[in-house]
């Protein structure tokens, strides 16, 4: 992508790693956050953060009391932009351009787009909504309206997923950002609404539904910004098939089961995508009907 001339988002800050430990409060806080590790990673996910939790010498009981635990204390918080190191730069013009191109869609609505902010952390940090873990991949959390993200993920989107490029990288932050745009439309809240109301099947459904919305709204993003350049398209469309549930599941030597889909498949993630980025017209992107 073309972003030497984008202009960097202020819209950020950076964790300093002390956050997210496992101290007194840590019930309440990955209490709330097992939910958003289900959504993100199935009920296998759940069970690895719960089986390392063990061997560290937490007691995964003590994770589903309903009790008001306090949020993970976290450590200091800078927002100085000389201290970024060079992938934080980049990810910040790549804020910078979703935050250009959705200002344009809600201007065009007759509305104001609201940014979302950037949370950098190493390894662990703390959230919104609970502790944040670099094993999570990058997540949006709308209690606090921000977007979090371990930049080494772009390393394990490289090595593990097979999908390098910085188009692959840019994709994965305009699809949280993506999330966050479906937070101000009030599209978060009413599926989070339904999802209290059915099964775990039919709460998947809708979870995967949310999921390739926001893959649809990276593709309008990458259309309207005017910065892919030869091979972007492919670099995508790799990243959103090594990511899709049937294709994880295959990789983890298990059989496919489309109930737990939490994200769409790899064909789909590719469709939705692609959707996006022929169109650049977020209207295009209801997964709903």
């Amino acid at each position: 992508m073309r972003l030497d001339d984008e202009q960097e988002s202020s819209n950020f800050e950076v964790q300093d790693g002390r956050g997210g430990g496992f101290g007194g409060g840590m019930g309440g806080g990955l209490g709330m956050l097992l939910p958003l590790i289900g959504s993100r990673f199935g009920c296998g996910g759940i069970v690895v953060v719960l089986i390392v939790l063990a061997v560290m010498g937490v007691n995964p009981l003590s994770l589903m009391s309903g009790g008001g635990g306090q949020m993970p204390q976290g450590g200091e918080v800078s927002r100085d932009a000389s201290k970024l190191s060079d992938i934080q730069h980049w990810s910040l013009k790549v804020l910078g351009s979703t935050e250009r191109v959705w200002g344009q869609v809600f201007q065009q609505a007759g509305e104001q787009y609201q940014p979302t902010v950037l949370s950098f952390y190493s390894q662990s940090g703390t959230s919104g909504c609970g502790a944040a873990q670099s094993a999570m991949g990058p997540f949006y959390c709308p209690n606090d309206k921000k977007v979090y993200l371990d930049t080494d993920f772009f390393n394990e989107l490289t090595q593990r997923f097979g999908a390098p490029g910085d188009f692959a990288q840019a994709y994965v932050i305009a699809h949280e950002v993506g999330h966050h745009v479906q937070d101000l439309e009030g599209t978060l809240g009413q599926v989070n609404k339904q999802q209290r109301t059915v099964g775990e099947e039919q709460g998947n459904a809708l979870q995967v539904r949310v999921e390739l919305q926001a893959d649809c709204y990276a593709g309008v993003w990458a259309k309207r910004t005017g910065l892919m350049e030869p091979g972007d398209l492919e670099e995508g469309m790799k990243a959103a098939q090594a990511i899709g549930d049937d294709t994880l599941q295959k990789a983890a030597g298990r059989r496919p089961v489309p109930e737990s889909f939490t994200h769409g498949t790899s064909e789909q993630r590719m469709s939705w995508l692609r959707k996006g980025l022929d169109s650049g017209d977020p209207a295009q992107c209801d997964t709903f009907s």
